[in-house]
């Protein structure tokens, strides 16, 4: 049974992804600041807070090897140029950029051939008004990802990023995201959690072997404007 890493597995995207993985045949430890749990054998749940990079770096280092690792724990805030507070800028870089770098430093030295790195990106990557904090941890995560795939692809190991825009979890109603507030897209719905799950557990399987470095956007066409 393939063992996968999923952090943020108590909510939202991350649940998702746990939910379809253990469908799928997989064993799963779930990362997630609040308990989690899932009427299955196959889910382990370690509470860590992933802000605290000491402690997420001793919870991975003593997991079995894993066979994918996806980063799907986030979260969202907007302020104009003039209104950006720099603690706040801190913690959005630690939790999407530093904290996977703990993860993969530790993890993708021992994993095996045919292994899978998924990084839940966002359609804003490329720029949003008003979300400068967000966006630039979510750009630089491309070109980890990237660098990662490159550097990972002789081993027979993909990385791939996923990146939903307005995605109908608890994220959309955070109260750090008041100055910009979620559009919804032309496809008139809010994207499902499931379609983001569906896409990683895709491109974490064997038939995805050949795709790495790759930027996938689930946005209900909020990207053709």
């Amino acid at each position: 049974m393939p063992h996968a890493l999923v952090t943020g597995a108590s909510s939202g995207i991350g649940a998702a992804i746990t939910e379809r993985l253990l469908e799928s045949g997989w064993s799963v430890t779930g990362i997630s600041r609040r308990p989690a749990s899932y009427p299955s054998q196959a889910f382990h749940n370690l509470n860590v807070d992933m802000n605290d990079l000491p402690a997420l770096t001793a919870a991975v280092t003593a997991l079995e090897t894993v066979d994918a690792v996806i980063h799907a724990a986030g979260f969202m805030a907007a302020a104009p140029l003039g209104m950006l507070d720099a603690e706040l800028s801190e913690q959005l870089w630690r939790i999407h950029v530093l904290a996977p770098q703990v993860l993969l430093n530790t993890l993708a030295p021992r994993m095996p051939t045919g292994g899978r790195i998924v990084l839940i990106g966002s359609r804003t990557a490329h720029g949003a008004a008003g979300r400068s904090q967000y966006v630039s941890c979510k750009a630089a995560v491309i070109g980890m990802v990237r660098s990662w795939a490159a550097e990972l692809a002789p081993r027979g190991i993909t990385a791939n990023i996923v990146a939903p825009g307005a995605t109908l979890t608890p994220m959309l109603s955070q109260p750090g995201r008041v100055s910009s507030p979620p559009k919804l897209p032309p496809i008139g719905r809010y994207i499902d959690p499931k379609e983001v799950a569906a896409l990683v557990n895709f491109l974490v399987s064997p038939e995805a072997g050949a795709i790495t470095g790759q930027e996938y956007i689930i946005c209900g066409g909020a990207s053709l404007s």
